[in-house]
């Protein structure tokens, strides 16, 4: 796999599990009662903690797990798992409904201006699965500069989503119910392909 092949990869695999189309009518059901101003100030405060969230473990994670004893196979592996069963649930329309339930609670239980910071930043930008697959992109780009690349990775997908919930209302009212269900199950079937080939490389890397 070429240096393009991977930065596209690391493109990808980012942006499926992030997930910007399926995040918009979430962001919108997170902000009701907000005008257009405080919607932008908190997409750009929760998108903005979520990319030195994720920027963190693109640097550390790889220390971090050397720390705690995890071989980087070990890690694809698990990783891979888990990003499949996010793509079980993005085709099965199960994924929406959870983060539904966690801005919910989330309403009830802080204050609009902490918003940003919980639910949108953690977990539902930067969640489980979006840290895991950080952690397992970041594996090939050992080098300075190549970690510099993945982080402007990082921030290219993160400035996507950003545009998805500033324009929020127009890509809900644009996908509609059918546009949303068709768009989460095809990226969710590229991201149960993409889990595939983390396990694949991890079990490699242990055998080898």
């Amino acid at each position: 796999m070429t240096h393009i092949d991977l930065l596209i990869n690391a493109l990808t695999t980012l942006l499926v599990t992030i997930d910007p189309p399926g995040l918009a009518p979430i962001f919108l059901s997170l902000t009701v009662g907000m005008n257009r101003q405080e919607r932008f100030l908190v997409a750009r405060r929760g998108t903005l903690i979520a990319f030195f969230i994720l920027s963190a473990f693109a640097l550390f994670g790889n220390g971090i797990l050397s720390l705690l004893g995890i071989s980087l196979g070990a890690f694809r592996i698990a990783g891979g798992m888990l990003l499949f069963w996010i793509a079980f649930e993005m085709i099965f329309e199960k994924r929406n409904e959870r983060k539904e339930k966690t801005g919910e609670i989330a309403i009830t239980q802080d204050q609009i201006h902490n918003i940003a910071v919980f639910p949108l930043a953690l977990p539902l930008i930067a969640g489980p699965g979006a840290i895991s697959a950080t952690v397992l992109l970041s594996g090939p780009f050992s080098a300075t500069i190549d970690r510099v690349q993945l982080i402007l990775v990082i921030a290219f997908s993160l400035a996507i989503l950003f545009s998805f919930l500033v324009i929020a209302e127009r890509v809900d009212r644009f996908l509609g119910v059918t546009g949303r269900a068709i768009l989460t199950r095809l990226l969710g079937v590229i991201l149960a392909a993409l889990a595939v080939q983390f396990v694949v490389d991890g079990v490699k890397s242990v055998w080898a």
